[in-house]
């Protein structure tokens, strides 16, 4: 588990909701219960200030971080797509699309090329890029890199099903749902009868991050452009029931390392 991966989903999970600044000594503390060194995690933060992801702050227990209003949104839109608390509207037949300018910078494409696809778009040929549903995001990425992009939304003159087919390779990624939910049986097979809170937090975190590795690569797509019995269903639905679990002593664990009992 890399730092900066598991600083986004601590977070997303827990910090956001508390609204102000975090230590940075609890911090080190919460993800050392996941066998992250404090060098690293120092690095992961430094990192996350220079790319506009976190603020320095003050704390009652010495130095700390906050969440850029960036970073929030960003959190927030990937909590809807990760705990499903507003269900995706139905598909109405038409796709996203979004014309970008080209760059002739190759690292800038690459992190254009990373963040759509987290936003669930596909390259469907060199700064055209299409999602089946519009994101609000879409616009500040451009404008982050000095991108100008076209966006409307249009019904594809073709077989629905095959682009999704080409594009998204349901195949291998039904293939990632199961693997997902063996190796999530077995992460929480691994805790102990009598874990305490930490290791309720730590479960729960090893799950949350391999769950939201599915941000890149299931962006919503269409019920009825996948197959009935989708594998997808029955990992969100053992995801929902574990994270829910796991969340009273997942949570009191971090309230203690945020007041310095822990």
């Amino acid at each position: 588990m890399q730092a900066r991966s598991a600083l986004f989903d601590l977070y997303g999970d827990h910090l956001r909701s508390h609204g102000g600044a975090v230590p940075v000594a609890a911090l080190v503390r919460l993800l050392g219960r996941l066998d992250i060194a404090a060098p690293a995690v120092r690095t992961a933060v430094s990192r996350m200030v220079r790319q506009g992801w976190l603020v320095h702050a003050t704390t009652d227990l010495g130095p700390g971080y906050a969440l850029t209003e960036r970073a929030r949104e960003r959190l927030d839109e990937a909590a809807v797509r990760i705990y499903r608390h507003q269900p995706l509207p139905d598909w109405d037949g038409r796709w996203s699309l979004a014309l970008l300018a080209h760059s002739p910078d190759r690292v800038r494409r690459e992190r254009v090329q990373r963040a759509l696809e987290y936003l669930g778009y596909r390259q469907v040929r060199p700064d055209n890029w299409i999602a089946p549903r519009h994101s609000p995001e879409l616009a500040g990425i451009a404008a982050s890199e000095g991108l100008a992009v076209t966006h409307f939304r249009a019904e594809y003159d073709g077989d629905d099903a095959e682009l999704v087919e080409r594009l998204w390779r349901p195949a291998e990624l039904a293939a990632a749902y199961r693997r997902w939910l063996t190796e999530a049986r077995e992460i929480v097979g691994s805790e102990p009868p009598d874990a305490g809170d930490d290791g309720a937090f730590a479960v729960r975190s090893r799950l949350l991050h391999e769950w939201r590795k599915f941000l890149f690569a299931d962006p919503g797509l269409p019920r009825r452009l996948l197959p009935a019995d989708w594998p997808g269903d029955a990992a969100a639905a053992y995801f929902d029931e574990q994270t829910a679990r796991l969340a009273p002593g997942a949570t009191r664990f971090v309230d203690d390392c945020l007041a310095g009992n822990t």
